[in-house]
């Protein structure tokens, strides 16, 4: 739903941005399990995903299992085509609920893909959760993962430029072992001749994409303006169109006008100015591993933002096919799969995007 007014008045004004303003002390502990996690999504839907599209869905089954489904509406047939940002949206909401689970004492055990063997397999259900009230056994992750927890409410998409001050090398190293430690591989991309390369693919990218006038008029279906109720998307500010009149221009300009030269151009100087690129990918590229990637990269999110620094997406050479073994090539590997791609660094507060209802993304 994209309106905060509802038939009759029954419903009340809702902030598109309230999502975020979730804290622990809210956590019923006392409630019972059934409660605590329909509080736990509450952090699950505060993941990134392509174009904010929010592409997940829930469902709560007997008293302590969470299905997390795949919300195919949501996709994005030119950007996306085989869905595969959408599971890893799906795989980064996953370990939000996960990490939210563990901080206030509830394990989990999770299955990954749990009907794939069954011949009636519903092929959007990603991943079964089982959880149990047990502080005992989490008790020590919980307590070591807890910067992370509070960086939910922190992270952002960050598209504005990045300062020029080097990142910490035992963060780079800690990034990496996120990505292993869930079935993936992080290569840091810190060297100038690879960053060139990689900027280069990145500029390209916008020229492909931004000339086919399919893929601006969905880009553009998901750009709002600033004052717009929408709960999902991107308003205009997050791609840096601060004054409203822009906002309100901007999808018309995406629409009508190939601005991939100038957006190429942009982006070169913004990859190329980021202290460090990140390629998150893995060793094969199916469904387990795109939801693999999710919950890797939200632990590399998080990881970065809990030391003060902001992470964006230039997925171009990844999401146009002929360039993804480019990029491969770049990082010199031979094998393999890149999956995202990211620049990091320290940068200015930003503000988040809107977020669905909780009652919007569970289903019955």
């Amino acid at each position: 739903m994209t309106s905060t007014s509802y038939e009759g008045g029954s419903r009340p004004q809702y902030s598109t941005l309230e999502a975020w303003n979730v804290t622990e002390n809210d956590f019923p502990k006392d409630g019972s399990l059934s409660e605590k996690m329909n509080f736990l999504l509450r952090y699950a839907i505060l993941a990134p995903s392509g174009h904010n599209t929010q592409p997940w869905l829930f469902k709560i089954v007997g008293n302590n299992v969470i299905e997390v489904y795949a919300d195919r509406s949501r996709a994005l047939p030119l950007v996306d085509p085989d869905d595969r940002e959408l599971i890893i949206s799906c795989g980064a909401a996953l370990y939000h609920l996960r990490l939210a689970a563990n901080h206030f004492g509830i394990a989990d055990e999770v299955q990954l893909l749990p009907d794939k063997k069954d011949k009636n397999n519903n092929p959007d259900l990603l991943a079964r959760i089982s959880l149990n009230d047990d502080k005992g056994t989490i008790k020590k992750q919980a307590e070591s993962d807890a910067p992370l927890f509070e960086a939910i409410t922190k992270r952002r998409s960050n598209r504005s430029s990045f300062e020029n001050r080097r990142l910490p090398d035992d963060l780079l190293a800690s990034l990496k072992d996120s990505a292993n430690t869930n079935g993936a591989w992080l290569d840091v991309i810190d060297d100038e001749g690879k960053k060139n390369t990689s900027a280069d693919l990145i500029s390209q990218g916008d020229r492909i994409q931004l000339s086919d006038k399919r893929f601006r008029r969905e880009l553009a279906a998901w750009i709002h303006p600033n004052r717009s109720k929408s709960r999902d998307g991107m308003p205009g500010y997050a791609h840096g169109m601060t004054y409203d009149i822009a906002s309100h221009l901007g999808p018309f300009l995406i629409r009508t006008f190939d601005m991939g030269k100038g957006q190429a151009a942009k982006d070169k100087e913004l990859a190329t100015g980021s202290p460090v690129l990140a390629v998150l990918g893995t060793d094969a590229d199916e469904p387990l591993n795109w939801i693999k990637t999710g919950q890797a990269l939200e632990r590399i999110l998080l990881r970065a933002r809990a030391d003060n620094i902001w992470t964006t997406f230039m997925n171009q050479p990844i999401e146009v096919p002929e360039l993804r073994p480019k990029l491969l090539q770049a990082l010199g590997r031979a094998t393999g799969f890149p999956q995202l791609l990211m620049r990091m660094g320290y940068g200015k507060e930003v503000k988040p995007t809107p977020r669905r209802e909780i009652d919007d993304v569970i289903v019955k």
